[in-house]
C-alpha cells in the first residue's frame, strides 16, 4: 500500500526509483536489512501489455501485475515505504544529517525532494516498435518479441518473424526449435547471402516484400498482409524491437556509458558515479524478470555493503577522536 509522505519521511538510507522486478528485490533486501528505504513507483512498467510471465522459477505463468502486486505488499511488512510519482530530477550532494558525505537529492514531480545517501535506479526500458498498422494493438498478444518467454505457448503454430531489425535472422534462427512452421517476412531488411542461406537451411521460408498491416479480427492477430495484397494466415508473429532504456536520470547525474548506448556497471550495479546503482533492463535488455530480481540483489547487497563501510569509518573516526 502507498503511503502518504510528510516532512519525516523525507530522509532515507537508500532511494530506489522504479518498482518493477529488479527495484522491488533490492528493496526488500534492503527492508530486510533494516534500511530506511523509499521506492518510487512511476507505474508503467514494460510487461504490462503481457498476459502472463515465464522462465520464474516457482512464478511461471503468473501475471506481470500479480508478481508486482506480491511484491509490493512483501517490502511494505519491512517498513519499506511506496510513493506514486514520477522523479523529475536528481541531484547530488549529502543529505541535511550526513554533510559532507556521499548523497542524493531527489525531486519528485509535484511533491517532496527525498535526501537518499545512496541510489539505486531500476526505471527499465521501453519498446520502440515498427510502425506497421497492428503491431501496437497486438504487442504482448499476439505479436511477441522473446520466443524463451512466449515460444513454448505458440508452439507448432504457424508463425512469421518481422524483418525490421537487424537481430530479427538470429530471432528467427531461434525461434525455429519451438515450430516448424515459420515464415521469415524480409519487410524492408536487406538480408545477405549468409543469412539467406543460414535461414534456408535452418527450414525456414523467406517471403520478400513489404509488410503493409497486420490482420486482426475480434482482438486476434488472423495474418499479414504484404502490400502486393498477399494475406499469410499466421497464429502469432515476432518481432525485435528497438530497446531504449529509460536512463535519463543516470545519464544527468554522468554514469559512463558503453559503446552501445548502454550505462556501464560492475557486476553489483555500480555506476562510475559514486553512491549510484542501476539494475534490471535500465543496464541490461536481455534481462527477464528473474534476471532484473537478481540484480537487484545483487545490488542490494552491495549497497547496504557501502553503507556499512561508510559507518564503520565515521564509528573508527568517532573513537579516535581526541575527547573535548
Amino acid at each position: 500500500m502507498t503511503k502518504a509522505m510528510n516532512s519525516k519521511d523525507t530522509e532515507h538510507d537508500v532511494v530506489v526509483v522504479g518498482a518493477g522486478a529488479a527495484g522491488l528485490n533490492a528493496a526488500l533486501l534492503l527492508g530486510r536489512a533494516r534500511r530506511n528505504v523509499v521506492v518510487v513507483d512511476a507505474g508503467a512498467p514494460r510487461n504490462a501489455p503481457a498476459a502472463h510471465m515465464h522462465g520464474y522459477l516457482s512464478r511461471d505463468g503468473l501475471p506481470p501485475s500479480t508478481l508486482l502486486e506480491l511484491g509490493r505488499a512483501e517490502i511494505a511488512r519491512y517498513g519499506v515505504r511506496l510513493v506514486r510519482a514520477r522523479v523529475d530530477e536528481i541531484e547530488p550532494g549529502p543529505p541535511a544529517w550526513q554533510d559532507g558525505e556521499i548523497g542524493f537529492s531527489v525531486r519528485l514531480e509535484g511533491g517532496p525532494v527525498l535526501g537518499a545517501r545512496r541510489l539505486l535506479v531500476a526505471t527499465g526500458l521501453y519498446d520502440e516498435l515498427p510502425a506497421i498498422p497492428g503491431v501496437r494493438e497486438q504487442w504482448g498478444k499476439d505479436v511477441l518479441h522473446c520466443p524463451y518467454c512466449h515460444g513454448h505457448e505458440v508452439g507448432d503454430r504457424p508463425l512469421a518473424v518481422l524483418g525490421t531489425h537487424p537481430r530479427a535472422v538470429h530471432q528467427a534462427l531461434l525461434l525455429r526449435q519451438w515450430s516448424d512452421d515459420v515464415v521469415f517476412l524480409a519487410h524492408t531488411l536487406d538480408l545477405t547471402p549468409a543469412d539467406r542461406d543460414r535461414l534456408e537451411a535452418r527450414g525456414l521460408r523467406i517471403v520478400e516484400g513489404p509488410i503493409d498491416h497486420l490482420v486482426v479480427e475480434d482482438g486476434r492477430l488472423r495474418g499479414v498482409e504484404l502490400a502486393d495484397g498477399r494475406v499469410l494466415p499466421r497464429a502469432a508473429v515476432f518481432l525485435f524491437p528497438r530497446m531504449v532504456p529509460n536512463d535519463q536520470l543516470l545519464t544527468r547525474l554522468g554514469c559512463e556509458k558503453d559503446d552501445a548506448g548502454w550505462v556501464v556497471t560492475d557486476r553489483t550495479g555500480r555506476t562510475s558515479v559514486p553512491g549510484v546503482w542501476a539494475a534490471g533492463n535500465v543496464v541490461d535488455p536481455r534481462a527477464q524478470v528473474v534476471t532484473a530480481a537478481g540484480m537487484g540483489a545483487a545490488a542490494a547487497f552491495a549497497v547496504n555493503a557501502d553503507l556499512v563501510d561508510e559507518e564503520v569509518r565515521h564509528a573508527v573516526e568517532r573513537r579516535r577522536a581526541p575527547a573535548r
